[in-house]
């Protein structure tokens, strides 16, 4: 058999012309060749081999989701509008500068402030974006996602996914993720998910069946092939790597699949915001040059303010600050247990005002205890436990908490003995469509025997016959030791289970059949025709901290909805015992008999959804969004992949299914909604932020637009020279850096914040113009108190408004910060009190330092100070006193 030849990933041309032939060519043949074509074997690779391959093939991931190196990062620090725009200024003013005649007459003055704010504005957002990514792939690594892979001397062993390499053997169960391009070897009822990769939501059989006819096929309905990124919704197997990396079909499709997520409504706010205040300057600007020719006849110097006042009207530190609140608000997060995969979902998490939770081990213990086992009239019996015992003990599928009860139960050490009785047959494993599982055992006798343990209504329809309670009537499974399962037995049985869910128990049946001797190629169609052995019964309690999680989250105005595979009694209960008012419960079943318009009611009104479908919680999830709702689903099941990825913020634990934890925006490192609250809190906080710095750079720049175009129509000067402005702007961007740091008040924390672009252009237009009118105040006090009235006195003019310019945007910062009464009610943290006031105090002292005459200032006189105090009150008392009614009016401050 000749031997496939092995490609490096990065010379494959493309999918074709490499993974998907080394698929066809494997799919078509046996085991032994296609050991042979992939260099392996039986027993899986040595260390020597794993060695060589990974030179080969490399590491198995994916290309496009690997971190930029540090260069990549910095250069695309430099690239934003707004540092486009500085930078395009800044060529401008050099080639003026050029151009003059006398090189005595140049002045590099504007070239070098722009320079310096694009190289502080870049270089704080890079370090911000380094730090964070850095931070983000640490955090990232204490979420593994692992394989179960054979391999010469060390046996079976979990490995994380990117160190398998093609050749190497592993072995699948439901919940898994399937970790490279698989060849299966050995299946058993196998269903595989490829949703992500073909949107078709139905599950399919794989097989381990070579296909003789595989060269005429798409790579995608190769039935033995397993495909990266897809996950096992149940069954188990035994599998070959055939690609992995960049060679998987994934990694052909992978951008399409996995590339940036819709954007968020904060960013396509934040992007709006970005063009409005570029295109607000493109027309007040030019407007302004036009204004300054032609009353002041200059239009060389007309043209350096215009550019001047481009810089000046530039929020280039918003970026920064976007990156910088995002960054912090991670690690703040971290330290409280809650992981940031992706940094957006700060916000979101933010403006969540719907939580859709899973109830097992969120609102629960999730430690389930084998509480009853009991036969059909609801008796206590030791038998029922010895059938799930040896159902438990033998699967080989993914083991719950509900198997792991039954095995850690105290009473069971007098059965363990029952195993040398029984030798394991065949099983059929456990899937959510049926909701039950079987394991068949040989008996000493030499018949078989199914024993099958599963969901009430799904066994219930599966058993003809039910023991009747006797003294040895299930030894030896003789005929007359059964009854017929009539409508009375189904009755008494059913009663029996509802009054174990209300007292919150969680029921099982436990069911068998016996068989003569015969191959084990057990399949579905053999769980009928059963006998019903018993019930038994879980308990998982609710979590202490549950009730007073939920409480702190509808606190912070959000709804709670529990959206659960289990069933509606013992949902109920829980939400009971935790707090969580209901007013209906809404079934899976009853969904599906509902059209659009009724459903979307029920949503309203229903808190519980019980006995769903993974493909109903997603129903939900999106229909929630539909509303107008910011939905975070928490879960950590394979059934909860889908929701995850529908909502807004998907919110899983470390301890999840592979699947999950893929799906997921956030993880939690407990499975606690105390943690959770925690996460809504810094998310709130980050936003409140980033809103604060886009408000006051908003409304300072539309303020500035009016008092420079009135002082330029009436001053027969310039009201402040260009250098003026680059200096006022750079210390003004300094005072920013610090705004992550601040906090939010309580009030704010306390409900969901979403993006409201309508809010802003509000806050604009009212808070804006405030600042212009102490700017014409100045403006009279400069031209009528100090006779600063002519160009022979223009520089004491540009030196008052300058420092009272550079005092009311910082000041602003605190007016804006909060709606309380700034420095009364609310206190801005240490560093934005620092730094404030540190660039407020240089603001004031540079007119008096030896570098005042090179940027044509003068000292002011002290008579300046008590005028420039009173306006700074009158500003801040006007600006208070506009908050208050502009609160009034919109309910809204940030």
């Amino acid at each position: 058999m000749k031997r496939l030849k092995l490609k490096h990933p990065n010379a494959a041309t493309d999918f074709e012309e490499a993974g998907a032939t080394k698929l066809r060519n494997v799919a078509r043949t046996e085991p032994v060749f296609f050991y042979a074509m992939l260099n392996s074997g039986k027993e899986g690779l040595g260390p020597a081999a794993v060695a060589e391959k990974r030179k080969l093939f490399g590491w198995n991931e994916i290309a496009h989701e690997q971190t930029a190196s540090w260069y990549v990062q910095l250069f695309s620090a430099f690239l934003n509008p707004f540092i486009a725009v500085l930078v395009s200024l800044a060529v401008l003013s050099f080639i003026i500068d050029v151009g003059l005649a006398e090189a005595a007459e140049r002045d590099y003055k504007t070239v070098i402030v722009v320079g310096l704010m694009v190289v502080l504005s870049s270089l704080l957002r890079f370090w911000q974006e380094f730090s964070s990514n850095r931070a983000a792939e640490a955090l990232k690594s204490m979420v593994k996602t692992t394989a179960t892979v054979l391999r010469k001397g060390p046996g079976k062993e979990e490995l994380d996914l990117k160190a398998l390499v093609p050749g190497d053997l592993v072995f699948l169960s439901a919940g898994d993720m399937v970790p490279a391009d698989l060849r299966l070897i050995q299946s058993k009822d196998l269903f595989v998910s490829q949703a992500m990769l073909t949107g078709e939501s139905h599950p399919l059989e794989k097989r381990a069946d070579p296909i003789p006819d595989a060269d005429h096929k798409s790579p995608l309905e190769l039935d033995n092939i397993c495909f990266m990124g897809t996950n096992v919704l149940s069954g188990t197997a035994t599998a070959m790597v055939v690609n992995t990396g960049n060679l998987t079909y994934f990694g052909a499709v992978g951008t399409a699949i996995s590339g940036k997520r819709t954007a968020t409504s904060f960013d396509k706010g934040v992007n709006k915001v970005s063009w409005l205040l570029i295109r607000f300057m493109l027309v007040m600007v030019p407007l302004i040059f036009v204004v300054n020719g032609l009353t002041k006849g200059d239009w060389f110097e007309a043209l350096l303010f215009g550019i001047a006042m481009a810089v000046g009207l530039t929020p280039e530190m918003l970026p920064m600050i976007v990156t910088a609140n995002l960054a912090k608000g991670a690690k703040n997060m971290s330290k409280h247990k809650v992981i940031v995969k992706r940094l957006n979902a700060i916000q979101n998490i933010g403006a969540m005002d719907i939580l859709c939770t899973d109830k097992t081990g969120t609102l629960t213990l999730d430690k389930i205890i084998l509480e009853r086992h009991l036969n059909v009239f609801g008796e206590d019996d030791d038998e029922v436990l010895k059938w799930a015992y040896l159902n438990s003990f033998h699967q080989t599928g993914l083991k719950n908490l509900l198997d792991l009860a039954v095995l850690e139960h105290v009473e069971l050490h007098d059965y363990l003995k029952v195993n040398e009785h029984y030798n394991k047959v065949d099983e059929i494993p456990f899937d959510f469509q049926r909701r039950r599982m079987s394991v068949i055992l040989e008996q000493q006798n030499g018949k078989q025997l199914l024993i099958c343990k599963g969901a009430l209504e799904e066994m219930l329809d599966l058993c003809t016959h039910a023991f009747e309670p006797g003294e040895n009537h299930r030894l030896h499974l003789e005929n007359d030791a059964v009854v017929p399962m009539d409508a009375r037995m189904r009755d008494t049985v059913l009663r029996t289970s509802r009054k174990l869910n209300e007292d919150g128990l969680r029921v099982l049946l436990v069911a068998i059949k016996e068989y003569e001797t015969r191959p084990s190629n057990y399949t579905v169609a053999d769980e009928s025709k059963l006998i019903l052995t018993g019930f038994i019964g879980f308990l998982d309690p609710a979590k202490p901290s549950a009730r007073p999680a939920i409480e702190g989250l509808q606190e912070l105005g959000i709804t709670v909805k529990v959206l659960t595979g289990d069933n509606d009694v013992v949902t109920r209960k829980i939400c009971r015992e935790v707090g969580i008012p209901w007013q209906e419960v809404l079934l899976g079943q009853e969904m599906d008999q509902m059209e659009e318009e009724e459903l979307a009611g029920k949503l309203q009104s229903a808190s519980i959804f019980a006995k769903l479908s993974p493909v109903q919680k997603s129903r939900i999830v999106k229909m929630l969004q539909a509303q107008g709702h910011t939905v975070g689903f928490m879960g950590d099941g394979i059934n909860d992949a889908a929701a995850l990825r529908a909502a807004d913020v998907g919110i899983s634990v470390d301890t999840a299914v592979d699947i999950a934890k893929e799906s997921a925006d956030i993880i939690l490192l407990e499975k606690d909604l105390m943690v959770l609250r925690k996460g809504v809190i810094y998310g709130r906080r980050t936003f409140g932020n980033i809103i604060k710095y886009i408000k006051m750079t908003a409304s300072s720049n539309f303020g500035n637009m009016f008092s420079m175009l009135g002082a330029s129509a009436f001053l027969p000067f310039l009201p402040m020279l260009p250098i003026h402005l680059l200096i006022q702007n750079l210390l003004y961007d300094v005072s920013q850096i610090s705004i992550p740091w601040d906090r939010m008040d309580e009030d704010f924390l306390k409900k969901p914040q979403k993006w409201d672009a309508g809010g802003i252009r509000r806050f604009m237009v009212f808070i804006g113009p405030i600042s212009s009118i102490f700017d014409y105040a100045t403006f009279a006090v400069m031209f009528y108190v100090f006779k600063a009235n002519s160009p022979a006195h223009q520089s004491l003019f540009q030196t008052g408004w300058f420092v009272e310019g550079l005092l009311s945007q910082t000041l602003i910062v605190h007016m804006i910060r909060t709606r309380k009464i700034p420095f009364i009610q609310s206190w801005a943290t240490a560093p934005v009190m620092a730094l404030t006031t540190l660039v407020m105090l240089v603001g004031i002292a540079i007119p008096f330092t030896p570098f005042a005459p090179v940027l044509k200032l003068t000292p002011l006189p002290l008579a300046y100070f008590p005028w420039l105090i009173s306006i700074l009150i009158a500003y801040c008392l006007l600006t208070q006193y506009v908050k208050v009614l502009f609160i009034k009016k919109f309910n809204q401050w940030l």
